[in-house]
């Protein structure tokens, strides 16, 4: 066959291959689809970082990513002097080569009043976009960080402040537990030790076997746990609590309609990724089902995952992790997608010596925050002050610091036992 032959009958297939592929993904089909993604599009478009509060250049003069043992810092200076810090994901050991070779040469002279161009620039450079995930997005998230806290330190404002209007002074948070992989009784027990750790109102418990290459091996040998877990956390903590549950992705679609059956008889809030991330079609077949909202988002690394569930109303909450999705820009414009649709942003919250504090201030300029928001305890190795907050749980809710940057003061002398990589 010759080359225009190929190329004709390539393309005949793949038109008829497009034709074959379920309407909903086209997206083309329906006028109201259409429109739907025309406004989510125009949303994407849309600069977040408050450039206006910035009247000169910042220029980005050293990137340095610190290490003292197993502990990670970033450090960002302006070629004026000014600074700023973040601490790192705690998986960031494995990325040092992507931090120090695929963005931090981008960076440096770089106009950080540039940043959402900056961040999405990025992408592009040395085809990062390969890296799209967890191994871009921790390097890439931990960078922004330190230029959100060097450029709020500048404008005196919350780092949250210079990419959103405040919504929140307080955060509502839930204890998150685990514990799956263990027998129902000792997975109860363990839940309780976890609530009584901190002064919670609302709890996200686990469900199914472990993690979604594990789908229906159900249980491992614990037939029937999770129906008898789910009615057993309702009635120990009665209806004044808020009940959340995760399955990450265990089940499949006529598993999770039935699981999530129960979850609506005991007053559960929502339902945290039914079936696997990626599964459109059977994430919307759950959520059609269900009166029970459907969450999903930690994993996603596209903004095109989230703009196809938003615009085809496969979930009504969604979770990007600022961690994972690489920030606070990206992770507004999703929460923006789903706030234009009238949906909820409940972000996931990811391993992190201080990611509490980097959610909450997340949370408080959310226009559509969910009640409660991720919290896995305050236990930290860095060692800080926080004049404007005490950074505890108090009545089921975390009071959001309001000095500049991320509004805490790391002892210099914690920062100085980190070196340069």
């Amino acid at each position: 066959m010759d080359r225009r032959g190929f190329i004709s009958k390539s393309a005949a297939a793949g038109m008829a291959s497009a034709m074959a592929a379920p309407a909903a993904f086209a997206g083309n089909e329906d006028p109201d689809i259409r429109s739907r993604f025309g406004k989510l599009d125009r949303i994407l478009k849309q600069p977040v970082f408050r450039k206006h509060l910035f009247s000169s250049p910042v220029i980005i003069d050293t990137l340095d990513l610190l290490v003292s043992g197993s502990s990670y810092i970033c450090r960002v200076r302006s070629k004026d002097g000014a600074e700023g810090i973040s601490v790192a994901h705690n998986d960031i050991s494995f990325l040092v080569p992507i931090f120090l070779r695929k963005l931090k040469p981008f960076f440096l002279g770089q106009d950080a009043r540039e940043l959402d161009l900056i961040i999405e620039k990025v992408y592009n450079f040395q085809f990062n976009f390969r890296y799209n995930g967890i191994a871009l997005g921790i390097p890439l998230a931990t960078i922004e960080f330190a230029i959100l806290d060097m450029m709020g330190r500048i404008a005196g404002l919350p780092m949250g402040q210079l990419i959103g209007d405040l919504h929140n002074t307080e955060v509502g948070v839930y204890c998150a537990t685990e514990f799956r992989e263990l027998p129902l009784e000792e997975h109860f027990a363990k839940i309780d030790e976890a609530v009584a750790e901190y002064d919670f109102k609302a709890l996200k418990i686990k469900i199914g076997y472990m993690f979604a290459g594990s789908r229906n091996i159900h249980d491992k040998g614990l037939p029937g746990k999770s129906e008898k877990l789910i009615p057993m956390v309702r009635n120990k903590y009665g209806e004044g609590w808020s009940l959340y549950a995760d399955s990450n992705g265990y089940y499949d679609a006529e598993s999770a309609i039935k699981i999530g059956r129960l979850l609506e008889e005991y007053k559960y809030s929502y339902f945290e990724e039914p079936v696997m991330f990626d599964n459109f079609l059977e994430i919307k077949k759950v959520s059609d089902a269900l009166t029970l909202p459907v969450a999903n988002g930690e994993q996603d690394n596209s903004f095109y995952n989230f703009r196809w569930l938003i615009a085809n109303d496969g979930i009504e909450i969604v979770q990007p992790d600022n961690y994972y999705f690489g920030g606070f820009i990206r992770s507004m414009k999703v929460a923006l997608m789903a706030h234009a649709f009238g949906k909820a942003c409940t972000p996931h919250m990811s391993g992190g010596a201080l990611g509490y504090l980097y959610n909450i201030h997340f949370v408080s300029v959310l226009p559509n925050a969910g009640q409660h928001h991720e919290f896995k305890g305050l236990g930290t190795q860095v060692q800080f002050s926080c004049p404007t907050s005490p950074l505890k749980v108090n009545a089921g809710k975390i009071k959001v610091p309001t000095g500049p940057g991320n509004g805490i003061d790391i002892d210099p002398d914690f920062i100085n036992r980190h070196k340069p990589l």
